[in-house]
C-alpha cells in the first residue's frame, strides 16, 4: 500500500466520519423543531415522547427560586415543569430564532413574550438560550434553559 492510498482512504474515512456527525446532527435540530412545535401546541405527551426516561432537566441550574426552573431527573420532572410553567405563564409569543448543532449539542435561540398569571407582569427575553443535549438513540439525554433569571423574577414578583 503506497502513502497515498493510505491518506486516501484516511480522507475517506474522516470524511465517513463527519457525514455521519452531521446526520446525527440533522436529526437532532429535528427534534428540537418537534419539542417546539408541539409546546406550540400545547402536546406535553409529545414532548415526554422525545427525552429520555432518566432526562436530565435544567442541568447545572442554580436554584434563583423560580418555580419552573428547577433542576431535577426524569419525565416526571418534566412534566411538573411545564404543569408550574402553565400555572404561571401565559404565553402571547414562542419564536425559534435559530436552532445549531454541533455534535450530540443542540443550542435553540428563542424570543418569547409571556404574561404572568398572578402579577400580571411581563416577560420578555428577546435571545434566551435553550441547551439540549442528545443520546446516540436522537432522545434528550439534559436540557437547560439559559434565561434572564433577573426578568423572570420581576415578572414573577408582585
Amino acid at each position: 500500500m503506497t502513502s497515498q492510498t493510505t491518506t486516501n482512504q484516511s480522507d475517506t474515512s474522516n470524511l465517513s466520519v463527519r457525514a455521519e456527525a452531521r446526520s446525527q446532527e440533522k436529526r437532532n435540530i429535528e427534534c428540537v423543531q418537534r419539542l417546539y412545535q408541539a409546546f406550540g401546541r400545547g402536546d406535553v405527551p409529545a414532548i415526554l415522547e422525545l427525552v429520555s426516561p432518566d432526562v436530565h432537566w435544567e442541568f447545572g441550574t442554580p436554584d434563583h427560586g423560580i418555580p419552573w426552573l428547577r433542576e431535577g431527573r426524569g419525565r416526571e420532572h418534566v412534566l411538573a415543569f411545564f404543569t408550574t410553567l402553565a400555572a404561571n405563564l401565559e404565553f402571547h409569543g414562542f419564536e425559534p430564532l435559530a436552532i445549531l448543532a454541533e455534535g450530540d449539542w443542540v443550542v435553540g435561540l428563542i424570543r418569547l413574550s409571556a404574561t404572568h398569571k398572578v402579577t400580571k407582569k411581563p416577560l420578555r427575553e428577546e435571545c434566551e438560550a435553550h441547551v439540549w443535549r442528545f443520546d446516540a438513540a436522537g432522545r434528550v439525554i439534559a436540557m437547560r434553559h439559559a434565561a434572564d433569571t433577573a426578568s423572570h423574577l420581576a415578572a414573577m414578583t408582585p
